[in-house]
C-alpha cells in the first residue's frame, strides 16, 4: 500500500526520532489493513509535519488505499502538497491544529466526503476547495475566516456546513445554489444581513444564525418549507417575519433581541411548533393567537416587559413556561413560584371566572349572550376561530354554531373531545373555513359534510379510529396538508392520490402495508410524505421517481432495504437509492 506507507512508514519513524512522537507499530499495521489511520493527539508539530513526507522509496507492502486520515489535536501549522498522493481519502480530519492555510493540492481529493478543519487559524479558503464535488460535510467552525469564495456554489452535494465562530460579515448570494444543504450553522459571526436567495435552499432543515448583528430577516425566509429548526438568538432583531410556508417548523429561538411586538401574523401558521423562545426581548404583551399553537410544549417569555397574560394561554398543554423577569401584575408571585402547571391551572380558572353566567341575563351585550357562555366569542371575533376543544364532549352543542352569527370563521378547532362523528352543522361554514382540527377524537368515518368545505387547505385528523377515507374527499380541491397519524389505516387511502393540490401527507403510526408509486408520482405538488412507524415490508423502487418529494420519512417500518445508513442520509439519497434499483427490462 504505497500511499499509506508514504504517510506512515519510514518518515513517521523519522518523525518519532526527531520530535519524540510515539506511533505504535501496531497502529501502522492496522492502518495498512483497514485503510484508516488515526494520529490524533500525538503532539505532531511543524517539524514532524515536514518529516511526514508522502514520498517514499520502499514499496514492499502495497495493500490498500488510505480512505480515512485523522491527524487532529496536534500542532501542525501547514500541510504539504503531498496530499495529492492520497486520492482515495473519503474522510480528512485535521481539527484542532494551528493551520493558517490549506494546500492547493486539496483539490485532488475528489473522493472526499467529510472534511473537518475546525479549530484552526484559517483566514481564507483556497479556491481549490470548491472542486471537491463529492463533499457532503464541511466543518470550518472556530477559524478566522472573513469571507467565503463565490465558487462555493459548486459544492452541490454539501449537506452539512458549519461556519460558526469566524469573522464573516456577509454571505454570498451564490450560497443559494447549495441545493442539497440540510444543516447550516452561521452562528457567532458578524453578519448584519442574510441574502434573500437563501430561501432557495429547499432542503434546509436546520439554520443557526445565533450571535450575529442581524437587524432584519429577509421575508423570503418564510418560504422555506423544509425548515424545522431556526436559531436567531442574540441579534438585533426588532420584529419577526411571518412564516406562511414553514409548516414543519418545530423550534424557533429568537431570545436576546429587541423585539417589541408579537402579533397574530407571526403565530397563525406555526402549526408544528414545539419550542418558542422569546426571552430577553421587549415584548409588552402576548396575543390571544398564542392559543393557536396547539403543539407548543416549551414557551420562554422571561425577561420581557409583559404585565399581563391572555387567559387562553392556560388551554395550551405546555410542559415548560418561563415568565421570570416580567412585571406581571395579574398573577401572584406565589402562583408563579409553583411552576408551569399551577400557572396554567390559574389561567384556566380565570377563563371560567370571566364567562358570564345565567344570572347575567339582564346585562346582555352584543358580544356575549347567556346561551353562549361556554363559547369563546373573543376567538370568533378577533381570531376568526371557532374553538370548542378539550371539552371531553361527544357532541358539539348547537350554541357553538349559533354563536358564529354573521362573523367570518376561517379556523375550527374541535380537538381533544369524544366525537364519534363530524358535526353536521359544520357544513354551514363551507364557504369560509380553511383550517379544521378534529384530532384526538373517536372518529371512525368521515361524513360527507366535511367533504363540502370548499376552501379547506389544512385538515388535522390524527389520533382517531379511521381506517378509510371517502371518495367524496376528492372534491377538496384546495387541500394542501392532511394529518392522519395515529389512526388505523392498513392501506394508503386511495382518494389522496386524486387530491392534486396536496403538499403534505402525514400518515405515520398506522398499519399501512403498501402504496402505489405510479399514482404517487402524479402528485406533482407533494413535497412531504411521513410514513414512519407503519407496516411497510418493502419500499417500491419506483417511489424514487417522485422527484417533487423534499421530505420522505420511512423510519420504523419492517423493510430491510433501504438500510438505516441510507435513511440517515436524507430524502435525496433515499430517492436516488430507490431509482438505482428500478428494473431496466
Amino acid at each position: 500500500m504505497s500511499r499509506l506507507h508514504r504517510v506512515a512508514g519510514r518518515d513517521l519513524r523519522r518523525a518519532e526520532k526527531d520530535c519524540g512522537v510515539s506511533v505504535p507499530q501496531g497502529l501502522l499495521k492496522a492502518a495498512r489493513q483497514s485503510g484508516q489511520l488515526n494520529l490524533s493527539g500525538r503532539n505532531l508539530s511543524e517539524e514532524a509535519n515536514q518529516n511526514l513526507s508522502f514520498g517514499a522509496t520502499e514499496r514492499w507492502w502495497e495493500q490498500t488505499d488510505l480512505t480515512k486520515l485523522i491527524i487532529s489535536n496536534n500542532k501542525l501549522q501547514s500541510l504539504t502538497d503531498d496530499l495529492r498522493l492520497l486520492p482515495a481519502l473519503t474522510v480528512l480530519d485535521i481539527h484542532d491544529n494551528q493551520l493558517t492555510s490549506l494546500p492547493p493540492a486539496i483539490r485532488e481529493l475528489q473522493n472526499l466526503q467529510k472534511l473537518n478543519v475546525s479549530h484552526n487559524k484559517l483566514e481564507m479558503l483556497p479556491e481549490e476547495m470548491t472542486h471537491l464535488r463529492n463533499l457532503k460535510a464541511l466543518y470550518l467552525q472556530h477559524n478566522a475566516l472573513t469571507e467565503i469564495p463565490e465558487e462555493f456554489e459548486q459544492l452541490s452535494n454539501l449537506e452539512d456546513l458549519d461556519l460558526s465562530n469566524n469573522r464573516l460579515i456577509s454571505i454570498p448570494a451564490s450560497f443559494s445554489s447549495l441545493s442539497s444543504l440540510m444543516r447550516l450553522n452561521l452562528s457567532s459571526n458578524q453578519l448584519k444581513s442574510l441574502p434573500a436567495e437563501i430561501s432557495r435552499m429547499k432542503r434546509l432543515k436546520h439554520l443557526d444564525c445565533n450571535c450575529n448583528l442581524l437587524e432584519t430577516i429577509p421575508p423570503e425566509l418564510a418560504g422555506m418549507e423544509s425548515l424545522e429548526l431556526l436559531y436567531l438568538r442574540r441579534n438585533k432583531l426588532r420584529f419577526l417575519p411571518e412564516f406562511p410556508s414553514c409548516r414543519l417548523l418545530k423550534e424557533l429561538h429568537v431570545g436576546e433581541n429587541q423585539i417589541e411586538v408579537l402579533g397574530a401574523d407571526h403565530l397563525k401558521h406555526l402549526n408544528s411548533i414545539l419550542v418558542l423562545d422569546l426571552k430577553d426581548n421587549k415584548l409588552k404583551s402576548v396575543p390571544n393567537e398564542i392559543m393557536l399553537l396547539h403543539s407548543l410544549e416549551r414557551l420562554d417569555l422571561s425577561n420581557n416587559d409583559i404585565s399581563s397574560l391572555p387567559y387562553s394561554l392556560g388551554n395550551l398543554h405546555l410542559k415548560f413556561l418561563a415568565l421570570d423577569g416580567n412585571p406581571l401584575r395579574t398573577i401572584r408571585r406565589e402562583i408563579l413560584n409553583k411552576g408551569t402547571q399551577e400557572v396554567l391551572k390559574y389561567l384556566r380558572s380565570k377563563i371560567r371566572d370571566d364567562e358570564p353566567s345565567q344570572s347575567d341575563a339582564g346585562t346582555e351585550t352584543a358580544m356575549t349572550l347567556p346561551s353562549e357562555s361556554r363559547v369563546n366569542v373573543h376567538s370568533i371575533i378577533t381570531l376568526k376561530l371557532l374553538d370548542y376543544s378539550d371539552k371531553q364532549t361527544a357532541l358539539i352543542p348547537n350554541e357553538v354554531f349559533d354563536s358564529v352569527k354573521s362573523n367570518i370563521i376561517t379556523s375550527i378547532n374541535f380537538s381533544k373531545n369524544h366525537l364519534s362523528e363530524i358535526p353536521k352543522r359544520i357544513v354551514e361554514l363551507k364557504e369560509m373555513v380553511s383550517d379544521v382540527n378534529l384530532s384526538f377524537n373517536k372518529l371512525s368515518f368521515i361524513s360527507s359534510e366535511l367533504c363540502m368545505l370548499q376552501k379547506l387547505t389544512f385538515l388535522d385528523l390524527r389520533s382517531n379510529f379511521l381506517n378509510s377515507l371517502p371518495e367524496e374527499m376528492e372534491s377538496l380541491t384546495r387541500l394542501q396538508t392532511i394529518n392522519l397519524s395515529f389512526n388505523r389505516f392498513k392501506i394508503f387511502p386511495e382518494v389522496l392520490y386524486h387530491v392534486s393540490t396536496l403538499e403534505t401527507i402525514l400518515i405515520s403510526n398506522n398499519q399501512v402495508g403498501s402504496l402505489d408509486p405510479q399514482k404517487m408520482k402524479m402528485m406533482e405538488n407533494l413535497n412531504t410524505l411521513d410514513l414512519q412507524n407503519n407496516d411497510l415490508l418493502q419500499i417500491p423502487p419506483e417511489l424514487g421517481n417522485c422527484v417533487s418529494l423534499r421530505t420522505l420519512l420511512l423510519d420504523g417500518n419492517p423493510f430491510r432495504v433501504p438500510r438505516a445508513a441510507i435513511l440517515m442520509k436524507g430524502t435525496a439519497a433515499v430517492l436516488e437509492y430507490l431509482r438505482d434499483r428500478i428494473p431496466t427490462n
